[in-house]
């Protein structure tokens, strides 16, 4: 919280309405005041010096030390004929006049102490809020080797002074919006004027305001309430921790969505092949960028098929297993008493216990439960008989393979496709596998983000924007902004500058 000199301290006030009027008497407020908001224990009520003042307040929202610093100290010795000459003598930023007691009681919930003068028809509202919060820390789920490391926290106020210092632009625009009838959650809408498309502004912001909803509490719940279809597994909308990647994202064009108490921002519109890019892609040369995100489609692909093209291959496909692994296999199997499918199955479902388990447990227990329970069940079960050698190399592969998304939202989804691909191969072979994937293909193609395809560039087609898909082309290359953010302004730069050597 931010303190002006005396001068300059109440530039701007408001003033509000005069409907749900001020009571006349300090009784009367107090009692009202203590009413609207059930008589919670953590309400407060003082008189200040004796000429009539009193403050109400909330203990629990305000800094104590500000409050008597800031307003109890400078008044206590003076006496006031109108709650205008203590707004005039107060020295506190943030502060504003009202006459509605509404607005008295919505204000107390924000952190505001509310200064009462006996006789006066209006009150003043001081905002000094108690900053709870934890400090600025490393990212967690989005570690990056090359680059800023800073993540979000908890703070909306933190939160946007992260992207101001990313962008000092006055373009940058900052809508609020409320979300919640309990909870009545401040959440702040950020984008590029002159970037950004107005229709897709508009959309997201008619999206918040009708949601009717008793309360929100992070950024995942809403973002499950403004997508355009909640039913599918995939994600739609991109949620992040970090402030770079929502910086670069903002200047490219897409819209940034903030909860204040949730440390993830939600950025829209967002197509499938961006949940596979980094900004850590852009920090390094094109060749390498490119490298990177070729591994993580051929990671994808070993995640959701490979477990699932073993099955069908000893369940139905024998012909396409070359003769010298026949015999490894059949030895590795000889004494598995389960088919393929089941056996894939249980394995899998393991694996997913050790990785939840290990994601629950304190870190360090954590990480020594995940290596440890994996080595030991994996070599009991192979002892046992109970699966083969090979499958817990398949698996494991698998498992890594959807470490490699940047994206942890995206990360889940490729668990959770797994299994039905199994079960599809382990009663249909190939076939099987080929319904699956035609299934989500078709479903990937009905999907929207914000109204712009799922699947973009690939499908409509837009070749300009393949430069900055699978593959990272050199700068120079990239000077247009992708089609699929609609942006007002389409270059980042002058194209004819593009090609200009040092």
């Amino acid at each position: 919280m931010f303190f002006k000199k005396k001068l300059i301290a109440n530039k701007n006030v408001k003033h509000v309405g005069n409907e749900d009027s001020i009571p006349p008497s300090r009784e009367l407020m107090s009692s009202e005041f203590k009413n609207r908001l059930h008589n919670s224990a953590d309400i407060f009520e003082n008189e200040v010096g004796c000429s009539g003042i009193t403050i109400f307040y909330i203990g629990t929202l305000i800094e104590k030390t500000m409050l008597y610093q800031f307003i109890i100290e400078p008044i206590k010795e003076l006496s006031f004929d109108s709650i205008q000459k203590i707004m005039e003598y107060l020295s506190v930023a943030e502060i504003e006049k009202s006459n509605q007691m509404d607005m008295v009681v919505k204000s107390a919930l924000e952190g505001n102490v509310i200064i009462y003068l006996e006789g006066d028809s209006s009150v003043l509202l001081a905002k000094i809020p108690s900053t709870v919060g934890r400090s600025l820390t490393f990212a967690e789920n989005e570690s990056a080797v090359i680059g800023p490391q800073i993540a979000f926290n908890e703070s909306l106020l933190t939160n946007i002074s992260l992207i101001r210092n990313y962008l000092k632009d006055p373009k940058l625009c900052i809508e609020n919006l409320n979300v919640g009838s309990h909870t009545n959650k401040t959440v702040s809408i950020v984008y590029m004027n002159g970037i950004a498309s107005e229709q897709m502004v508009g959309t997201l912001r008619q999206r918040i305001q009708n949601i009717k909803i008793d309360g929100i509490i992070d950024s995942s719940g809403l973002l499950q309430l403004i997508e355009d279809n909640s039913l599918s597994i995939f994600p739609l909308m991109l949620l992040t921790e970090r402030p770079d990647r929502v910086s670069d994202l903002l200047l490219k064009g897409k819209l940034a969505i903030f909860v204040d108490g949730s440390s993830l921002a939600i950025v829209c519109p967002q197509s499938f092949l961006e949940f596979f890019q980094s900004l850590e892609d852009y920090n390094v040369n094109w060749q390498i960028g490119t490298f990177l995100r070729f591994l993580r489609f051929i990671g994808l692909f070993i995640s959701v098929f490979f477990t699932s093209i073993y099955v069908a291959c000893l369940t139905f496909h024998y012909e396409v297993i070359p003769q010298t692994l026949l015999l490894p296999l059949s030895e590795s199997r000889s004494k598995v008493p389960f088919p393929p499918m089941f056996e894939a199955l249980i394995l899998e479902f393991f694996i997913e216990l050790l990785r939840e388990a290990g994601a629950r447990l304190p870190t360090k227990v954590g990480q020594t439960m995940g290596i440890v329970g994996g080595i030991v069940i994996g070599t009991a079960a192979v002892d046992a008989g109970f699966t083969s050698n090979i499958l817990i190399i398949i698996i494991a592969l698998a498992a890594l393979g959807s470490f490699v998304t940047p994206s942890y939202s995206m990360g889940n989804v490729i668990r959770g496709l797994r299994f039905p691909l199994i079960i599809l191969a382990g009663f249909w072979g190939f076939y099987g596998i080929m319904y699956g994937f035609c299934f989500l293909l078709l479903h990937m193609l009905k999907q929207s983000s914000l109204g712009t395809p799922y699947l973009s560039p690939f499908y409509p087609p837009r070749f300009s924007d393949w430069k900055d898909s699978i593959v990272r082309l050199p700068y120079q290359f990239t000077y247009k902004r992708a089609d699929l953010n609609r942006p007002e302004d389409e270059y980042k730069y002058a194209p004819e500058k593009a090609k200009e050597k040092n």
